[in-house]
């Protein structure tokens, strides 16, 4: 049967913190007696991740299913492989490091019954680093007012959509994306809901301060063209400011004649041009190396297995299993588009 709720959990390297998120995860999504389903995606962990998530398919294969990258794509990429996965008309994506709490889960869930098909999350208190925090909140309005994407909290990745919004999601085939500004382009009643935040209950951020800036490039770039034409009308502000130095430094010459004093206001005035020219190539760069991506038609990521239930009737046995007609066995899948 289709659930109504489907869980979406990208897991990289997160296996020391696996089995308290199973404990609380299952506890947490039982109480709100629906029918669900956790679609794990283990984006090509190095460590022991994907045994405990094989182990708990075994525990629990009824609402349970494990998709396995056969690599590291990116958290966003391993989103969208549970996206295309899932069944569920209500969709939630949750961290696995136990940031945002399981319980929390049935605050967006009721919004979406409600009658929005879009429901982010604002942290009531961060716990993390007050250099993160601070950085975090100015990207956040620097990319409002790019892009006119209204996320208050665009790191917080407890969300929930709409089955609507996830099958225009999934129509997409954008190499590089933001899937929460993605899903909210798409949304036609978005809302907001506070939520709980806890520290992480073992191991480090896998979000680097170069990941960091990368992901909010990826973002403003892929939502908006504002930045280039921004760079257009400052190279035609600066066009216009050098005219009119050249025509005053040709009138003193004319009448005062030839003077070396303003060698190094020169020097100054060329070093900055020249920095600006560099950024605006490396904008321009930007714009180009997603255009580059996107020809290339390179699969988005690779599925390398899939553990489900079977559907009824497709059930077959597998040797050694404590429930052989429930667990499907190891099975190779395609790429994601």
């Amino acid at each position: 049967m289709t659930p109504e709720l489907s869980i979406v959990i990208p897991v990289y390297n997160e296996e020391a913190g696996l089995p308290g998120l199973f404990d609380r995860l299952y506890t947490a999504l039982d109480a709100l007696r629906t029918g669900y389903e956790i679609v794990f995606v283990n984006d090509g962990s190095r460590d022991a991740s994907a045994s405990l998530l094989a182990e708990q398919f075994r525990r629990r294969p009824d609402v349970t299913r494990v998709v396995l990258f056969n690599g590291n794509y990116g958290q966003h990429m391993a989103i969208l492989a549970g996206f295309q996965s899932a069944r569920g008309q209500i969709m939630v994506t949750l961290d696995a490091d136990l940031q945002n709490p399981p319980e929390e889960i049935g605050k967006l869930v009721e919004r979406i019954r409600a009658g929005h098909d879009y429901v982010g999350s604002i942290r009531r208190v961060r716990q993390d680093t007050a250099w993160r925090t601070l950085a975090s909140k100015a990207m956040n309005r620097l990319r409002e007012r790019i892009t006119n994407i209204r996320i208050t909290d665009q790191g917080n990745m407890l969300r929930a959509y709409g089955r609507n919004v996830i099958d225009l999601v999934n129509q997409c085939a954008e190499v590089n994306t933001f899937v929460p500004a993605l899903a909210y382009t798409f949304a036609r009643n978005p809302t907001e809901v506070v939520v709980e935040h806890e520290e992480r209950a073992a191991g480090a951020s896998k979000y680097s301060l170069y990941s960091l800036i990368r992901l909010n490039f990826d973002l403003v770039t892929g939502f908006s063209l504002i930045p280039l034409q921004m760079f257009s009308m400052l190279g035609m502000a600066l066009s216009g400011a050098s005219g009119l130095l050249v025509l005053v430094l040709l009138t003193r010459r004319l009448l005062l004649g030839a003077e070396a004093e303003g060698a190094f206001t020169l020097f100054a005035l060329l070093f900055f041009l020249m920095g600006v020219i560099l950024f605006g190539i490396g904008l321009l760069g930007e714009y180009i190396g997603r255009i580059y991506q996107q020809v290339r038609a390179r699969p988005r990521y690779v599925v390398q297995t899939i553990l489900e239930e079977p559907a009824p009737g497709a059930r077959r046995q597998v040797a050694g299993a404590a429930n052989a007609a429930s667990i499907l066995p190891l099975e190779q899948r395609g790429v994601g588009r």
